[in-house]
């Protein structure tokens, strides 16, 4: 990992480096660091759900990544994706405590001024949802 936040461009460097430390202080036990599609990723790994990502057997279950963009940093949430009350929820508190407008798709917020990070903000959020309340939620989405 410290290789990745080395190689991001310096006007990200930082706001990244705390956006990690915000992520790690924050995320519930039993989610674990590693680096998948090129970006800092935290997991439900196989030891704890054996079944893994749909997508891509036996490989860790992805909860949220971490990225720097050439023009954003990016923080990827699945939880947001799938749990309508948590988005709604971020969408009020986003507005209440940021000027600008939300930057986000399905599970990405997007950042393009690190003036503007809410990282209170960010770590209640990812404090929000257990390993295992992501593990129904997702397992709820793939039985749809």
């Amino acid at each position: 990992m410290s290789t990745y936040i080395e190689q991001v461009d310096e006007k990200w460097r930082d706001s990244l480096t705390k956006l990690v430390e915000v992520v790690e202080f924050n995320l519930p036990d039993g989610f674990e660091r590693t680096m998948n599609y090129d970006m800092i990723s935290y997991v439900v790994p196989l030891s704890i759900y054996p079944k893994g990502y749909h997508v891509t057997p036996n490989t860790p279950l992805p909860f949220i990544s971490l990225a720097a963009q050439k023009r954003h940093i990016a923080v990827y949430h699945m939880g947001i994706y799938t749990d309508k009350a948590l988005l709604s929820w971020f969408q009020d508190e986003y507005a209440k405590c940021v000027p600008t407008k939300l930057n986000m798709g399905k599970s990405c917020i997007r950042f393009t001024s690190s003036k503007n990070i809410p990282y209170d903000l960010i770590g209640e959020l990812v404090s929000k949802m257990t390993p295992a309340e992501w593990i129904l939620k997702y397992e709820g989405e793939l039985n749809k």
